[in-house]
This record gives C-alpha cells, sequence and structure tokens, in this order.
C-alpha cells in the first residue's frame, strides 16, 4: 500500500491548542499519532510524508520516534523538519513527483495553485496548512484535485492513494507495486 500523511508536530504541545487538538497533552498526542500511523502503514508499506514530522524536539529524540514509524519512508521536507538522519529515509527531497498506476501525483508540502500534470488529472497533495476535511470538500466541489494529507484534515492518520483516488470520485483498483 501507498499511504501519505504531514503535520504531525511530535513534540509540539502548542500546536494542540493551536489546532485545537482532542489531546490533554503532548505525550498523549504523541502515542496517538504514532499509534494511528503504525494501525495503518505496514512495514513494507510505502508512505510519503509531506512534512512537519515533529517540532520543539531534539533531532537525537526524533530520529529515535522516527524509527518507530512502520514502513518505507520518504520525506517532502516542511518548514519545521530538521537534519534528520537520512538513513531513515527512503529519500528526502522538497518537491516529488510520482505516478501511480498512470495517475500523477504533486508532492510538496505547501499547498500550490499549479502543478505538474494539472490539466490532465493530476493530484496536488500537501500539509501545511493544517486544514480540516472541509478544505478537501471545497476542492473537490470545485474539480481542483489538491488534498491536505496533513493529520488534521484526517482525522489523524496517514490516508491512502486508494482513499485519495475514491475521495474524487474514481473507483479504481490500485496496483501499489506500480509507483513510478
Amino acid at each position: 500500500m501507498v499511504f501519505f500523511t504531514a503535520d504531525m508536530h511530535f513534540g509540539h504541545r502548542a500546536i494542540i491548542n493551536m489546532q485545537n487538538r482532542p489531546f490533554e497533552s503532548v505525550e498523549e498526542m504523541d502515542r496517538v499519532l504514532l499509534q494511528n500511523f503504525n494501525s495503518v502503514v505496514r512495514q513494507n508499506d510505502t508512505v510519503y510524508i509531506l512534512g512537519d514530522i515533529c517540532h520543539h524536539m531534539k533531532v537525537d529524540d526524533a530520529d529515535a520516534l522516527i524509527k518507530k514509524l512502520n514502513g518505507k519512508k520518504y520525506l517532502i521536507i516542511g518548514n519545521h523538519d530538521k537534519n534528520y538522519d537520512p538513513r531513515l529515509f527512503e529519500d528526502i527531497r522538497d518537491f516529488m513527483k510520482i505516478s501511480i498506476d498512470g495517475r500523477n501525483f504533486a508532492l510538496m508540502h505547501y499547498p500550490m495553485l499549479s502543478w505538474p500534470k494539472k490539466s490532465s488529472g493530476g493530484y496536488q497533495l500537501h500539509g501545511h496548512i493544517h486544514a480540516r476535511m472541509e478544505y478537501n470538500e471545497a476542492n473537490r466541489a470545485e474539480g481542483i484535485r489538491r488534498y491536505d494529507v496533513g493529520v488534521d484534515a484526517n482525522n489523524f492518520f496517514p490516508v491512502s492513494v486508494k482513499q485519495i483516488i475514491d475521495f474524487f470520485g474514481e473507483q479504481v483498483n490500485v496496483d501499489d507495486h506500480n509507483i513510478i
């Protein structure tokens, strides 16, 4: 399977109030986010993390936490990301284009007004703005294939490529082994 997520902000106590997250403490938030992530992402799955894994956390502590996250991880760098151990990731970039079963995805931490293959059905996945699902629904209603994969918009879970394609109304049998 292929998953996407963003904006976990592990270790960031203030994000709980800033984003009205339903947690009593940063420890509870970190525990739930890790548990949610690993409950859907398996060791052999691929997961694209579109930035802001941690905030206000020492790099060694962040690396230890990232090691606990399942999957083959790709990092699209966000504005709060540090110099994590690059061995924890398959690749680290500012921007990435991928194709899954002929569907094109432009991955960046920040939302974009235009992206490669936009006019031919391509999707833009991002984080950064800590939107709620209403943002994704508004994009869909306007025919814009831009989706905030951040935890705040997705019930604090990663979202699968199948969920995203289905969300935009395209039923598909995704072959997760056909990633370019």
